[in-house]
């Protein structure tokens, strides 16, 4: 697989999953603009280590849940590389609150961050590849919450059963301009929105129990999906969801 040339934006792009697509296209070749909302010195100690792998990074601060800093945030690519080749949305948040519980500020929260960033970001960075005329690719981090209830924690799921829609409709309304939108769902992934699962040994077991594979991903496995997907090999693919989960929406008692 082959990035060079290729500009990626990744949303949350500075910690957990983001950080791990980040470094794997700047693996591949790829020059990837890191957006992130906080901890400015990590996000700049991984601009340093993108140089190690042979390609550049930048990072920029911008709450996506906002258009007008999405706006700045692809412009800031453009401005710097030239062109975005691939949009990867991936900031989320969640509140681990039902639906009898959810305030109107964490409901507000969870779907502007999750929801409405990746509807705007692939808007946005869409008229950039039009523009351009060569198409390009949008992923968007979902969760086998897109389609697989997880009770106390409704919005989440909510903002993630959007975000599916959103890979469909839009990677039908895209494809006549080379355009391609999927998704990527992972499962239990080892990262910092899933710290008080991981410090509970009783829990983990849990978990790890109703996974086939019997452990949750490393992030890197999600990161090496996102990578395939906007390569060559994935050029026939739109409008989907790749789970990327262990098995965990199958699995079964066997009873």
């Amino acid at each position: 697989m082959n990035l060079t040339g290729k500009v990626a934006i990744v949303t949350g792009g500075n910690s957990g999953i983001g950080l791990a697509i980040v470094l794997e296209l700047a693996r591949q070749g790829a020059n990837v603009v890191i957006d992130y909302v906080s901890n400015p010195q990590a996000t700049a100690a991984i601009e340093e280590q993108v140089k190690t792998l042979g390609s550049e990074a930048i990072g920029f601060q911008a709450d996506v849940s906002q258009v007008a800093e999405l706006e700045k945030l692809i412009a800031a690519a453009v401005a710097k590389f030239g062109r975005v080749d691939i949009m990867v949305n991936n900031a989320g948040v969640e509140t681990r609150t039902s639906v009898l519980d959810t305030t109107e500020a964490q409901y507000e929260k969870v779907l502007a961050i999750n929801l409405k960033s990746a509807f705007f970001g692939t808007q946005i960075a869409a008229k950039q590849m039009i523009k351009q005329g060569d198409g390009g690719r949008v992923i968007n981090i979902t969760s086998v919450h897109e389609d697989w209830p997880m009770p106390g924690n409704t919005p989440y799921c909510l903002s993630k059963g959007g975000m599916r829609m959103l890979t469909r409709t839009a990677g039908v309304e895209l494809a006549p301009h080379n355009i391609l939108v999927v998704g990527v769902g992972p499962g239990a992934v080892a990262t910092p929105i899933n710290l008080s699962t991981m410090k509970d040994p009783a829990l983990m077991q849990k978990l790890n129990d109703t996974i086939p594979l019997g452990r949750m991903a490393k992030p890197e496995e999600i990161a090496s999906v996102v990578a395939f997907l906007v390569g060559d090999g994935a050029s026939y693919m739109t409008a989907t969801t790749v789970f990327t989960d262990g098995g965990i929406m199958h699995s079964s008692p066997g009873l």
